[in-house]
Protein backbone atom coordinates (compact mmCIF):
# COMPACT_ATOMS: atom_id res chain seq x y z
CA UNK A 1 0.00 0.00 0.00
CA UNK A 2 1.56 3.36 -0.96
CA UNK A 3 2.54 5.65 1.90
CA UNK A 4 2.72 2.82 4.42
CA UNK A 5 6.47 2.23 4.35
CA UNK A 6 7.06 4.31 7.50
CA UNK A 7 4.45 2.77 9.79
CA UNK A 8 5.03 3.43 13.47
CA UNK A 9 3.43 2.49 16.75
CA UNK A 10 4.16 3.51 20.34
CA UNK A 11 2.42 2.28 23.49
CA UNK A 12 1.58 5.11 25.87
CA UNK A 13 0.03 2.81 28.49
CA UNK A 14 -1.23 -0.77 28.64
CA UNK A 15 -4.54 0.37 27.15
CA UNK A 16 -3.57 3.18 24.74
CA UNK A 17 -1.18 3.48 21.82
CA UNK A 18 -0.44 5.89 18.98
CA UNK A 19 -0.23 4.27 15.59
CA UNK A 20 0.15 4.96 11.91
CA UNK A 21 -0.55 1.25 11.29
CA UNK A 22 -4.28 1.44 12.11
CA UNK A 23 -6.60 1.62 9.06
CA UNK A 24 -7.99 4.95 10.39
CA UNK A 25 -4.56 6.54 10.01
CA UNK A 26 -4.07 8.38 6.74
CA UNK A 27 -1.14 10.21 5.20
CA UNK A 28 1.04 8.86 8.03
CA UNK A 29 -0.98 10.82 10.60
CA UNK A 30 -1.07 8.85 13.84
CA UNK A 31 -4.30 7.99 15.61
CA UNK A 32 -4.85 7.13 19.26
CA UNK A 33 -5.93 3.50 19.53
CA UNK A 34 -7.78 1.84 22.40
CA UNK A 35 -5.84 -1.44 22.76
CA UNK A 36 -8.93 -3.21 24.15
CA UNK A 37 -11.43 -2.29 21.42
CA UNK A 38 -9.05 -1.29 18.58
CA UNK A 39 -11.15 1.89 18.14
CA UNK A 40 -9.16 4.81 16.75
CA UNK A 41 -9.45 8.46 17.73
CA UNK A 42 -8.22 11.75 16.31
CA UNK A 43 -6.93 14.64 18.44
CA UNK A 44 -10.34 16.31 18.88
CA UNK A 45 -12.34 13.14 19.50
CA UNK A 46 -13.68 12.83 23.02
CA UNK A 47 -12.39 9.87 25.00
CA UNK A 48 -12.55 8.57 28.53
CA UNK A 49 -8.86 7.99 29.24
CA UNK A 50 -9.64 5.98 32.37
CA UNK A 51 -13.03 4.79 33.67
CA UNK A 52 -14.76 7.42 35.78
CA UNK A 53 -12.55 10.33 34.66
CA UNK A 54 -15.06 11.80 32.24
CA UNK A 55 -14.66 12.78 28.60
CA UNK A 56 -11.82 14.92 27.29
CA UNK A 57 -10.22 15.51 23.88
CA UNK A 58 -7.87 12.70 22.85
CA UNK A 59 -5.08 15.28 22.45
CA UNK A 60 -5.32 16.05 26.17
CA UNK A 61 -5.11 12.34 26.97
CA UNK A 62 -2.07 11.86 24.74
CA UNK A 63 -0.38 14.86 26.33
CA UNK A 64 -0.98 13.38 29.80
CA UNK A 65 0.11 9.85 28.87
CA UNK A 66 3.21 11.07 27.03
CA UNK A 67 4.41 12.82 30.19
CA UNK A 68 4.20 9.53 32.10
CA UNK A 69 5.57 7.23 29.39
CA UNK A 70 9.28 6.80 28.80
CA UNK A 71 9.37 7.59 25.11
CA UNK A 72 12.36 7.51 22.84
CA UNK A 73 12.84 10.13 20.13
CA UNK A 74 10.67 8.19 17.69
CA UNK A 75 7.84 7.96 20.25
CA UNK A 76 8.11 11.66 21.04
CA UNK A 77 7.97 12.42 17.33
CA UNK A 78 4.77 10.39 16.95
CA UNK A 79 3.20 12.27 19.89
CA UNK A 80 4.19 15.61 18.33
CA UNK A 81 2.70 14.58 14.98
CA UNK A 82 -0.58 13.57 16.65
CA UNK A 83 -0.83 16.81 18.61
CA UNK A 84 0.08 18.91 15.56
CA UNK A 85 -3.08 17.81 13.75
CA UNK A 86 -5.43 19.21 16.35
CA UNK A 87 -7.49 21.99 14.76
CA UNK A 88 -6.87 25.42 16.24
CA UNK A 89 -9.71 26.82 18.31
CA UNK A 90 -10.63 30.46 18.55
Amino acid sequence: MPGRDCEMEVHLSPTWKLSTEHPASSEERPVLVDCVTSEAFGPDDLIELYPGRGLAPAADGVHTLAKLARLDAEGQSLVSRFLAHRPRRE
